[in-house]
């Protein structure tokens, strides 16, 4: 009798842990208070920063190029910035997202606290902004909307909306523990686009018609109310980075490769997407034209579009952002920097550095070529993993690190 009773007691807790972060969001959408009061606030000096800063001078750059520590952020990973200039939010693949301010506008952060800390997120990996100002944040299995987030972050409740609930982004029974980021940005077309990895290193044939119909292993587009939900992409394997060529609307995207092929292949992918409704050749492909052992003997789709650039192998392409600043170089301008998280399954790891791909007239993409490196040493050891880049409005870009916690900018001239 007392273990039912300890079990029932569990079982209403649960439930009213629950109840009360759907009250939360419920509140925050209806314009009331939630009770909460507290931040998390992030120190943002000391032996941290010191150690930090000691890192970035090994980081070798261009001539004329510099890195410095712009904020502490714990796990930081996708990034946007705030189009009034006043906050960039980092998201992380834990349950906190975070808000960074740089007050004097000395390029340097003075503070970093907890966003919505009345909101209970699960893996809100990705923010973005739409150019009207609307933040978004793509969580493991929901979309929620902040439509005032720059004006209203200083206090600890936020207007905050279901864009796609809790539950409706992806068949609950296939939420996983892998492949659960996602990221998302808003199109030329006004429209949210969100990428949704599938969980399998290479997914069994029984899965490959429900995650077409959901765009699993693909990238989604819906209105930015949530409506007229449509596949945009099907054939990807796990794409964490995504954006839009300013001149022409294209679709450019990272995905990563199958592991277990061994040290050399297959290669990363960078992909250029060009009509709605193109294949890019996953999971028949894994990464390149280097077939996966599981589908090898399967005729690939024959309108599979393969990569605009293959990547380093295992090196692990994650976010990515045109660059459209004035302060860099004429050579940087119109193309795209990436970053690579580096490598997990290769004997000799690879990566841990920012790369720069050109982006010619026509569309097409030029040879990448390492800009930052240095996070990962001559023994194999990390002492940084970048993963996203994102341009601030002086020009400069910032670069997020979630295993050193800190998000850095990459400045040129004095």
């Amino acid at each position: 009798m007392r273990n039912k009773a300890v079990l029932l007691a569990a079982l209403m807790a649960s439930a009213a842990t629950t109840v009360h972060a759907q009250t939360n969001l419920e509140k925050l959408s209806a314009f009331k208070k939630t009770g909460t009061t507290d931040f998390t606030v992030i120190e943002q000096g000391g032996q941290k920063a010191e150690a930090i800063k000691a890192t970035l001078a090994k980081i070798k750059l261009p001539e004329g190029f510099k890195i410095d520590l712009y904020a502490i952020v714990p796990d930081a990973r996708h990034m946007a910035v705030g189009t009034q200039g006043i906050v960039t939010f980092v998201g992380t693949r834990k349950t906190k997202i975070w808000a960074v301010t740089d007050r004097d506008k000395d390029r340097v952060a003075d503070e970093v606290k907890d966003f919505a800390p009345s909101i209970e997120f699960t893996v809100p990996n990705g923010p973005c902004f739409s150019p009207e100002g609307v933040l978004y944040v793509a969580e493991q299995n929901r979309v929620l909307s902040f439509p005032a987030a720059e004006f209203f972050y200083e206090g600890p409740d936020v207007a905050a909306f279901n864009v796609v609930k809790q539950g409706e982004l992806i068949p609950v029974d296939e939420e996983s523990y892998n492949h659960t980021a996602r990221v998302c940005r808003v199109g030329p077309d006004g429209k949210l686009y969100i990428s949704l990895g599938q969980p399998f290193n290479v997914p069994p044939p029984e899965k490959l018609d429900l995650y077409k119909e959901k765009g699993i292993s693909g990238i989604i587009r819906i209105g930015q109310d949530g409506s007229g939900r449509e596949v945009f992409t099907t054939g990807v394997r796990n794409s964490v980075g995504h954006d839009f060529n300013p001149k022409n609307g294209d679709l450019w995207f990272t995905d990563n490769q199958v592991d277990g092929l061994g040290d050399d292949q297959p290669p990363g992918e960078l992909n250029r997407q060009t009509a709605a409704g193109q294949n890019f050749g996953f999971p028949y492909f894994g990464g390149g034209t280097v077939r996966t052992n599981e589908y090898k003997d399967q005729e690939p789709p024959a309108d599979a579009v393969l990569p605009a650039v293959e990547m380093a192998p295992h090196a692990a392409d994650l976010g990515m952002t045109f660059y459209s600043g004035k302060q860099f170089p004429e050579k940087y301008r119109g193309g795209i920097f990436s970053a690579q998280h580096g490598s997990w399954n290769r004997t000799t790891p690879i990566g841990a550095r920012v790369m720069f791909t050109p982006v010619n007239e026509d569309g097409s993409a030029g040879a990448s070529e390492v800009f930052a490196e240095g996070w990962l040493d001559a023994n194999g050891e990390y002492f940084g993993r970048p993963v996203d880049v994102a341009p601030l409005r002086d020009g400069s870009i910032l670069v997020s690190d979630d295993l050193v916690g800190a998000v850095y900018r990459i400045s040129y001239g004095s």
